[in-house]
Order: C-alpha cells, then structure tokens, then sequence
C-alpha cells in the first residue's frame, strides 16, 4: 500500500465527494417529488394519467441509468436540447429514483384502509385535511423502509455519472488507475468516501425506522 499517494490524492477524493454528494442530493430530491407526484395520480386513479405515471414507472425501472444519461447528455442535443453533465445527471438521477420512490409512496398509500379516509370525512375534515393529517402521516411510516434504501440505491447509482464526463468520485478513480496504475489505493479511497457518505445515511434511516416504528405501537 502506498501510503505516499494516498495521502496526496486524498484531498481530491474529498473535493469528488462533495460533487457525488451534491448530484445525489440534488437527484434525490427530484426523485421524491416525482415518486409523490406519481404515487397520488396513480393511487386517486385518475384516468389517462394513471396510465401514464404507470408506462413512466416501467420505463424508468427497465431501462439502465447509463442508457438514459447517454439519451440525455448526447441524444437530446441533437434535437437542440443542451444539457450541462451536472443538469444531465441530476435530471436522469430524478428520473430513475423517481420510479422507485413511487413505488415506495404508493405502497405506503395503499396500506393506509379506506376507512381511515371515511373516519377524517365524518370528523368534518376537507379531502386535503384528510390527506395531510392522516393518511399521509400513516402512509410515511410504511413507506420509509423504502425510501431510505431508494436513497442509498441512488447514491451509489451516482457513480454512473462518470460516463457522461462528471468528475466525481468514480471518475477520479478511474483517471487516477488510468495515470498511475496505482489500482488498490484508488479504489481503497473510492471505497472510504463512499462509506463515510452511506453510513451515516444507513445509521440515520434505520433510527428513524425505528422510532416510527415505537410511534405505531
């Protein structure tokens, strides 16, 4: 192990990281509005767009990350739609993690009984009172386990990102292994930045699981 280079390319491990982090956070955050926004159309039923939410979810789901960001980042220009690589791999990071999440709120959705709704109703309660203050506070608490693996699924999705010229922590091992050949220490960091981001995410999730969890008893 060679330490020596280890600890000069450390700090650009550090700088790569925060790009993995910022594009995953970023990604995720479209991820959820698009799995919320899916998840409601496809549980309320309505028509049409029902069956659109449905064919998105497929596609996205059954199609390689790295298929949609190379469609996004070199098919769509030449239809005159320019993306920057970090717009490209936030908006295909969103697109995928957004199947997922729908997934994840719907089954959350559809374990909350009809009765619960029908109870809110009788208490006077308007259709988005019912909605905000209880089923979705009960939908949440099943579909966490879920979204907390969605999270981590996405962030480690995020090293996919390399392919469309990214520079974040998968591309600076693969540049460093290509100048260096220095295989085991690159990828040795590669595997302590991607540790220290997941574990505090996978700690943080299982104590929120957890609590929810008592909160239901």
């Amino acid at each position: 192990m060679d330490w020596g280079f280890i600890a000069r390319y450390a700090p650009y491990y550090v700088l790569a990281a925060q790009v993995t982090l910022l594009i995953s956070l970023s990604g995720i955050a479209v991820s959820v509005l698009v799995g919320i926004l899916c998840s409601m159309v496809r549980h309320a039923r309505i028509p049409v767009l029902r069956q659109v939410a449905a064919a998105y979810v497929e596609l996205s789901r059954n199609t390689p990350l790295l298929v949609q960001l190379f469609f996004l980042y070199f098919g769509l220009p030449k239809l005159g739609i320019v993306w920057s690589p970090e717009a490209c791999a936030i908006v295909g990071l969103g697109f995928l993690g957004g199947s997922y999440m729908a997934e994840s709120f719907r089954s959350g959705l559809d374990s909350v009984a009809s009765s619960q709704a029908d109870a809110a109703s009788v208490l006077g309660m308007t259709r988005v009172q019912s909605l905000r203050h209880v089923i979705l506070p009960q939908a949440l608490a099943v579909a966490v386990p879920g979204i907390v693996a969605n999270v981590i699924f996405l962030v480690k999705e995020s090293s996919v990102v390399s392919g469309i010229a990214l520079a974040d922590l998968m591309y600076l091992a693969k540049d460093l292994i290509g100048l260096y050949y220095d295989t085991t220490e690159a990828l040795a960091l590669l595997v302590v930045a991607y540790a220290t981001i997941l574990l505090p995410i996978s700690l943080l999730g299982t104590l929120l699981e957890r609590r929810l969890d008592h909160a239901r008893r």
